[in-house]
């Protein structure tokens, strides 16, 4: 027998976008997590919409999930809902606008890479630096994220979004509040379904040329044979958290299969079977061991969720 709410989300959803107790693991690119309660997959704005109203109804936890690639997620598992946002919402469409740019909209489910290339193949420039960011357009947005002197705050005209109440907003680039990995999805209950970005002509030749040497400096400096969360902590104002870690003498620190990397100490790596207590008890020993040292304190930019 299923539960009243369990019925309601089938009543929503079909049997194959529902999963029940799926292990986050699969779902996160530290390849740590338990048990979600439910694993859900929206193909639309509008299911995304429903299933939001039905939790709130019935006062249970969700979460937005993307490509898991900024998360670390509790090893017991999350008590709720986590929503998918991926390739049931990953739609792609051009259009030229009156001054002869190109506006592209995209939903938010697409991956970066794969927006990227298709944005490079038509010969549009100014999105070379996401290419190779592991995740996917609803995350990157809800982070602003960013390398290599790019940020989606450069590019993007305006988001689409769900709030609480079920309402379909429209939000400008101003309204999303876009800063250093922080926008006003990050403050408010709002989930990205879609977003608008404009671009310039450039040359084909050029732009997959930049986007192939951005990844080759990424296969060379980062840690990409191992699963991991990206960068752990945020920059430190004045400063890099990867020098500071490995100036700290942390370079290699392991707490069971989760380790420091030696390739580039801003990336904690899982080289085993980590799991997320592991994580937890190594990024705390590294954030006191740095602020001794310096007296610069260490956020993370890796967010938690679920029971650990």
């Amino acid at each position: 027998m299923y539960s009243i709410f369990e019925q309601e989300i089938r009543e929503i959803l079909e049997p194959k976008q529902i999963k029940k107790d799926e292990k986050l693991e699969k779902h996160t690119t530290f390849r740590i997590g338990g048990p979600a309660d439910f694993f859900v997959i929206p193909k639309s704005a509008d299911e995304v919409k429903q299933i939001i109203k039905l939790c709130m109804e019935n006062h249970t936890d969700y979460f937005i999930l993307g490509n898991g690639s900024n998360l670390l997620v509790g090893d017991k598992g999350y008590r709720g809902v986590i929503l998918h946002i991926g390739s049931g919402m990953d739609s792609l469409e051009f259009a030229a606008n009156e001054e002869g740019r190109t506006i592209v909209t995209a939903g938010a489910g697409i991956s970066l890479a794969k927006l990227a290339k298709e944005i490079g193949k038509r010969g549009l420039t100014g999105f070379e630096f996401a290419g190779g960011i592991p995740g996917t357009l609803g995350g990157a947005i809800t982070m602003n994220a960013g390398a290599y002197g790019g940020e989606i705050k450069d590019c993007i005209v305006s988001a689409t979004v769900v709030n609480q109440n079920g309402d379909i907003l429209t939000l400008t680039k101003e309204q999303l509040q876009l800063g250093y990995r922080e926008s006003i999805i990050q403050k408010e209950p709002y989930i990205v379904v879609e977003a608008k970005f404009e671009f310039e002509k450039g040359q084909v030749e050029e732009i997959q040329g930049k986007m192939a040497e951005l990844n080759k400096q990424r296969r060379e400096k980062q840690p990409l044979e191992f699963p991991s969360a990206g960068s752990t902590f945020k920059r430190p104002e004045g400063h890099f958290a990867g020098k500071l870690i490995m100036d700290a003498g942390l370079a290699g620190y392991q707490v069971g299969d989760i380790k420091v990397s030696e390739k580039h100490c801003g990336f904690v790596v899982n080289v085993g079977k980590g799991t997320a207590a592991d994580v937890r008890k190594l990024m705390d020993h590294v954030r006191d061991i740095v602020y001794e040292k310096y007296q610069v304190k260490l956020d993370p930019e890796v967010r938690m969720i679920g029971e650990f």
